[in-house]
């Protein structure tokens, strides 16, 4: 045990190396004639002002100029709002559920995979079908139950490689039938993740989708640099770790392109030491410093007012500190993926539910209670998954307390 002027050492210490850290980050800025902010403390929307939210912004999905409005809107008030994978309709209950208790916006997402699998997965698969059927099924659920809920929605789809680009071809092709009927897209957002490739060819196919995205009012996200670890059919677990940090430059190269297309709008997962996985807190180098540069250097080559130009995301936060967290968000990062951790929690509450009611998960009869006492209440599949959603709904909120997405929804229509 140490004793208190141990303690109030070890304290001292720790501050001085976070002071020392802060001003690395800030130096390596300066001397590229940059203004960027240092670390500040970490900032809560308990104590912040938000600004009220756009009229644009209404319950359920939102698409084009509400969408953009609604990320506008995250980036000056300075919260990111969580992404989740989704493969159900109880993980999509999960995050809807989540987002109207800690009174923030949602955005519901989709993988090939988890598109293939709502589908089934013995569901024929030629040319992406059960993919695209399974993702279109998954985003007319969420349509049909957002509202329900009284928070704005964003549905998006997740990591599409060149070799996935049926599954993205088909997605834009559901979203035409839907704008035609209904005057907006059926998604509001889908992601191209060509990070892999050269940079010129990352941006010119990129272009080329936005073009088609644009017409409809989707918003595209596209990643640079590579995001570490293994997700979804996604495995960059050798990469060079010098590809996981994105340059300034690459990233001006992006905005310039895309910007060039007309109502086109898109977002950028820049990487910045990003790991998909699991990993204890210390383990993942992230430089946020990074998005902060970026943003600086971009607004120096623009020339006006804004010093935040672009929007970012955040891929592969699992293990990240909060400090870490808030920095990037007051880089403009708007949008956070929280998956590994959603999906341990969603199985963390169907285990938890096996132990406490084990002896009456044994048999269709007979349990503590007495040999002829029936379990069907019990074993009903129900109870079980609701102890997963309310789990994982649990783990969102703490997790928008991280984002400062709790009670951002000032004004609400």
């Amino acid at each position: 045990k140490k004793s208190i002027s141990d303690c109030a050492e070890l304290i001292r210490t720790t501050q001085s190396e976070m002071l020392f850290f802060q001003l690395i980050a800030a130096s390596s800025a300066v001397v590229a004639g940059l203004n960027v902010p240092a670390r500040a403390g970490a900032i809560s929307m308990q104590t912040k002002t938000v600004t009220p939210m756009p009229k644009s912004v209404k319950p359920g999905v939102v698409t084009g100029q509400a969408l953009w409005d609604l990320l506008q809107h995250a980036k000056e008030n300075e919260y990111a709002i969580p992404a989740v994978n989704v493969v159900s309709s109880c993980s999509i209950s999960a995050c809807l559920e989540a987002a109207a208790k800690y009174g923030g916006p949602m955005i519901v997402q989709f993988s090939r995979g988890g598109g293939q699998f709502i589908a089934g997965k013995t569901a024929k698969n030629d040319n992406d079908a059960a993919c695209i059927a399974g993702t279109v099924a998954g985003a007319l659920h969420v349509r049909q139950v957002a509202e329900l809920y009284g928070v704005p929605v964003i549905l998006h789809t997740d990591h599409c490689q060149r070799s996935w680009l049926p599954w993205f071809d088909g997605l834009l092709d559901a979203n035409e039938k839907y704008f035609q009927a209904n005057g907006e897209p059926l998604f509001s957002s889908h992601m191209l993740d060509l990070s892999e490739e050269e940079l010129e060819e990352n941006i010119g196919t990129c272009k080329e989708y936005l073009e088609r995205m644009a017409k409809m009012d989707i918003l595209l996200e596209m990643e640079l640099g590579v995001t570490g670890g293994e997700e979804d059919g996604v495995d960059n677990s050798d990469v060079d770790s010098s590809r996981l940090y994105t340059q300034p430059e690459e990233v001006w190269e992006v905005y310039k392109t895309l910007s060039e297309v007309p109502n086109g709008r898109f977002t950028v997962a820049a990487a910045f030491g990003n790991v998909h996985g699991v990993y204890a807190p210390g383990n993942v180098e992230l430089k946020p410093e990074i998005l902060h540069n970026t943003q600086a250097y971009i607004s120096e080559k623009l020339g006006g007012d804004d010093k935040k130009p672009a929007l970012f995301v955040f891929h592969g936060g699992s293990g990240s500190s909060r400090e870490d967290i808030r920095y990037a968000i007051q880089a403009g990062t708007i949008k956070m993926n929280i998956d590994t951790d959603t999906q341990w929690a969603f199985w963390d509450g169907i285990r938890t539910y096996e132990a406490k009611y084990h002896d009456y998960l044994q048999g269709q009869i007979g349990n503590p209670e007495g040999e002829l006492k029936p379990n069907k209440k019990y074993y009903d599949p129900r109870m079980a998954l609701r102890s997963g959603e309310e789990s994982m709904a649990k783990r969102l909120c703490e997790a928008a307390e991280d984002l400062n997405c709790v009670n951002v929804l000032q004004g609400w229509q």
